[in-house]
């Protein structure tokens, strides 16, 4: 069995994550809370990315695959924004990631063949207005994570899931009601808004050893929306 590290796995895409791969797997999922992980077959670690430094010794020595969950979505008019916003939003979404890796990396490099995958945004590179913040720091996830799987090749595949809107707890507020529900929907050439799961199943098959030939790659899970213009 493997032993796979999701970052920030309490709720939304990390928790989806987590009971998608319990069963054959040795899940540690560190977070915040760990309320909706009770009666999973995970081992929770109390983790605040923001201020924790993730402590090795409560890992097992080979890691074989690391999901880094934690994000942020800031879309409001450039004009309006401080630069403490753009900061914040880089520190959770790519200085707090970095850190992590850091701290687990002997883990995974003791591993016969292991797999990051990170979170960037349908938003780093289709040009989205009021997206200014987060498209920043998931360009900077993009950019480091190619060159870190050209510097890890082959002891370690890095790859990255870029979604559009997907319905956590984080874009509750964009898709509190069915108007806005269905407004966002009708954005997608799928026509329908991204659930956890869709974003777990790809994050899954990243981690198996059926993907063991990919890496440096981003993965547009995000209803056509980078790539298709059809009618509304």
């Amino acid at each position: 069995m493997k032993n796979i590290l999701i970052i920030g796995g309490s709720y939304g895409i990390g928790f989806e994550l987590a009971k998608t791969l319990q069963n054959e797997n040795n899940v540690f999922v560190a977070s915040r809370t760990h309320e909706n992980l009770n009666g999973l077959n995970i081992t929770h670690i109390p983790f605040d990315a923001l201020t924790d430094t993730i402590d090795g010794a409560q890992l097992p020595s080979v890691i074989d695959g690391l999901i880094y969950c934690p994000g942020t979505i800031n879309l409001r008019p450039f004009k309006g924004l401080k630069l403490e916003t753009f900061e914040s939003d880089m520190q959770l979404n790519f200085f707090s990631m970095i850190k992590v890796l850091q701290g687990v990396l002997p883990q995974l490099t003791a591993s016969k063949q292991s797999s990051i995958v990170l979170f960037s945004s349908v938003a780093a590179t289709t040009g989205m207005p009021f997206h200014t913040s987060v498209a920043a720091s998931k360009g900077a996830i993009e950019g480091f994570a190619k060159a870190l799987a050209a510097e890890y090749a082959p002891k370690i595949r890095v790859n990255i899931i870029a979604p559009s809107l997907t319905d956590t707890p984080l874009a509750d507020k964009f898709l509190n009601n069915e108007d806005k529900r269905e407004k966002s929907a009708q954005r997608h050439p799928l026509k329908r808004v991204g659930t956890p799961n869709d974003m777990a199943q790809m994050a899954s098959f990243l981690l198996d050893d059926k993907s063991s030939w990919i890496s440096g790659q981003v993965f547009h899970v995000d209803g056509g929306m980078s790539t298709l213009l059809v009618n509304a």
